[in-house]
């Protein structure tokens, strides 16, 4: 009961995508994911610009950044909880919360590292400031803003298990807790392999097209 062969786990993801209960399950958890990760998105990257190059952003708002990095996601669902309540504003947070800082952090380091002969040069020749930010700065820390979406995706990802295992949801995250629930632990690994496949699948076609794509465009592809 506690080790299913391969088989019967086979046989229990094929059940669950014929009698549609997966693919809804899925759906839900993908919409949810998508939509937290996307207003992480323009949120942390635009924070990580302005972090990197303002002093005084860094010493106040960059210092609460920091230390939100050290808190787990799952920590702001009781929060989310009693704000929001029982529903999808509440995972919706948690994602956010989620995957904001991380993608936040590896736009500010990136954009930090750059050469500081990029900027002047833009000074120089009379390039207007928010000009430096969108033509200058973003395209050339793009590397290490690529990174900071993938760990953004991934972070996003572990905070939405976090809020649908604990509660009602109709994702993923409740089909796991179900077969934990029902002792049907092949449910529980056909759960897994399919948020492992839509990893896997996100890193390999998305991701990978886009660093391939950056590598040839700045010249580090071998």
């Amino acid at each position: 009961m506690l080790f299913p062969s391969p088989w019967k786990v086979g046989a229990t993801l094929l059940t669950e995508i014929r009698d549609g209960t997966l693919i809804n399950a899925t759906a839900i958890s993908l919409r949810r994911v998508l939509l937290g990760y996307s207003i992480s998105l323009l949120v942390g990257i635009p924070l990580g610009i302005l972090l990197a190059t303002n002093r005084w952003a860094e010493d106040t708002v960059g210092a609460l950044v920091s230390a939100f990095q050290s808190l787990p996601s799952v920590c702001w669902l009781p929060l989310a909880l009693l704000w929001f309540g029982l529903n999808d504003k509440a995972i919706l947070f948690v994602v956010i919360a989620g995957s904001l800082v991380s993608i936040c952090t590896a736009v500010q380091d990136g954009v930090k590292n750059l050469p500081a002969t990029y900027v002047k040069a833009a000074q120089t020749m009379g390039t207007p400031t928010l000009r430096i930010y969108s033509q200058v700065l973003l395209p050339a820390s793009l590397p290490a803003v690529l990174t900071g979406a993938k760990l953004g995706w991934a972070y996003a990802w572990r905070a939405l298990m976090s809020g649908e295992l604990l509660f009602v949801s109709l994702g993923l995250g409740q089909m796991l807790m179900q077969g934990r629930e029902l002792a049907d632990m092949s449910q529980v690994l056909s759960v897994m392999i399919v948020i492992m496949c839509l990893g896997l699948m996100t890193d390999r076609v998305i991701f990978g097209s886009l660093e391939r794509h950056v590598r040839r465009r700045w010249g580090m592809a071998k």
